[in-house]
């Protein structure tokens, strides 16, 4: 009987991943063709030399200013410093030009414009409102609220705002914000109190500024201390409610704490 025959070993195979085979990128495949150039820097030429067209010509022109955010009165200032504007156009009016032409008007400032095509211009203005005549010896000037010089007075006379003295500040030119706290601050407690309380502000005669104390002499005499002025609103209500109580037969009325006025 022969003997049994072994079974034949195989050899084990190892299959290996495959390399790849690397395609190039051809980048000219994404960059646009030489039409598409052509066309693009058409089209960016015929929108460059349309604007340049509207800049110079009528089709923008302006013809109408919207000026808003004034009173009436500073309203038909702002029109005429800006007539010289209507006409031009729209895209070539901006914010520098319409500050240009007010320059004239230093209590007058541009707050925003907008345009809206074909032919408005819409203007936002901010306007100042004087307060005081600042005197420096026989100098004068008026001033607004915001401590803004708007021109020196040859008659002072003639105008009843109340009165702030100083002597030896220095006083900038027509258009700029005083420096000087003995001026600046009496210049701005004034414009709160005319906002706060204009029957109060009618009453004021002078108004100062010692070390940082402020307060109004009214024209009867009597003097209202604010110290800082740190709520001038409440301090005037307050030193009315007391100067109500004393009809007006007071010295002075400390309301520096509105909580604890003195009455002298």
């Amino acid at each position: 009987m022969p003997a049994a025959r072994k079974p034949r070993s195989r050899p084990a195979v190892l299959a290996l991943p495959r390399r790849r085979v690397l395609v190039p990128i051809r980048i000219t495949r994404f960059l646009p063709s030489g039409r598409s150039l052509l066309v693009g820097f058409g089209l960016l030429g015929l929108a460059v030399g349309g604007y340049l067209l509207a800049r110079e010509t009528s089709l923008f022109a302006v013809r109408q200013m919207e000026v808003t955010g004034a009173r009436p009165s500073v309203v038909r200032r702002v029109d005429k410093a800006l007539a010289p504007l209507v006409g031009q156009s729209l895209l070539s009016v901006d914010a520098a030009a319409i500050d240009r032409h007010l320059q004239r008007l230093p209590d007058v400032s541009l707050i925003s414009y907008d345009r809206a095509f074909p032919h408005t211009a819409r203007i936002v203005v901010s306007a100042e409102r004087p307060v005081a005549v600042l005197r420096r010896g026989s100098d004068a000037w008026l001033v607004t609220e915001r401590g803004r010089v708007l021109r020196r007075l040859d008659d002072p006379a003639e105008l009843s705002l109340p009165r702030i003295w100083v002597a030896g500040a220095a006083v900038p030119g027509d258009g700029a914000l005083l420096t000087d706290e003995a001026a600046l601050g009496p210049a701005l407690a004034l414009g709160q109190v005319l906002t706060a309380d204009r029957s109060v502000f009618a009453q004021v005669g002078l108004a100062r500024d010692e070390d940082g104390e402020l307060a109004l002499v009214l024209r009867g005499g009597t003097e209202v201390r604010l110290g800082a002025g740190e709520d001038i609103p409440l301090q005037l209500a307050v030193a009315r409610r007391v100067l109500d109580l004393v009809e007006g037969q007071a010295r002075y009325v400390d309301v520096s704490v509105p909580e604890r006025a003195v009455v002298g």
